[in-house]
């Protein structure tokens, strides 16, 4: 049995009545020393079944996801944070494979890398595909995703997540706030965790126009870096990423990533047009 006694598990989750039991079950298969889901008010049947696998189940009203990552850190009880989604599947060595890649090069937060749970149809593999190309690849960077990773506490204490930031989405803040610390290191590891896909196209759609509105918050708290922003939507998505599809010989990918920049720049529209017109 693998007992890793040192980590707390968090899972943050809103309507995922449908997932979040495929997630625990591989959580626990795991052993992790604890279990913690944040339920931001589920009106279905989500905080009930994540009771069957573990008792610290907080629900958290009125909330927002970023807010929720944080009250799910606050309530662990050990220095190990691993955060994990509920459209992540573990394999039985998972973990230790994180707090491996973590300790081995000495980061402060490391990101698996993804792997495909199943795919079912030309958008699932088109993802893999883009993941192949612009995600699993090891080594320190200065942006990666929150989750699946494992973290160490005590960075908390000096840069937090933060909801008055970006009530949408603070991924992409927390870990720029995160760069400005320069004795912190994050990366990417060797490990690789399965992710469920989205099911269609108008999913997909939904998700990336979604990431467009907190592109846009982000360039409101952060003015300095809105070229860059629009330089990764306009130029890396139509044009650098698709070159390098081909020269890799994915071809299929590159309708993936044009679409995902086209409606991630949607979404940066929206979300700075809907915030022009609150301030007038």
């Amino acid at each position: 049995m693998k007992l890793n006694s040192l980590i707390s598990v968090v899972v943050c989750v809103k309507n995922e009545e449908s997932r979040i039991e495929g997630c625990l079950t591989s959580i626990m298969s795991n052993y992790p020393s604890e279990i913690i889901v944040v339920d931001g008010g589920s009106s279905d049947r989500t905080a009930e079944l994540a009771l069957k696998y573990t008792e610290k189940v907080i629900i958290s009203t009125g909330s927002n996801l970023t807010r929720d990552r944080q009250i799910g850190i606050d309530s662990s009880n050990h220095d190990l944070i691993a955060m994990i989604d509920a459209d992540h599947r573990l394999d039985d060595d998972s973990l230790e494979g994180l707090l491996n890649d973590l300790t081995y090069n000495d980061y402060d937060i490391v990101q698996s890398q993804l792997l495909s749970y199943k795919n079912n149809n030309y958008w699932n593999s088109a993802e893999e595909d883009a993941w192949q190309l612009t995600h699993n690849i090891p080594g320190e960077k200065t942006m990666i995703g929150v989750a699946p990773a494992m973290y160490r506490k005590s960075l908390f204490s000096k840069v937090k997540f933060d909801d008055n930031v970006t009530k949408t989405i603070d991924d992409t803040d927390f870990i720029y706030r995160l760069s400005k610390i320069k004795t912190l290191k994050i990366g990417i590891g060797e490990t690789k965790i399965k992710q469920l896909h989205f099911g269609s196209f108008l999913d997909y759609r939904k998700k990336f126009k979604w990431y467009g509105i907190g592109d846009s918050e982000f360039c409101i708290k952060h003015p300095q870096r809105s070229f860059r922003i629009l330089y990764h939507l306009i130029i890396r998505y139509p044009v650098i990423y698709p070159l390098k599809a081909i020269l890799s010989g994915k071809i299929k990918v590159i309708p993936f990533f044009m679409m995902q920049g086209f409606f991630r720049f949607y979404g940066l529209v929206v979300g700075l047009l809907s915030a022009k017109i609150k301030d007038i």
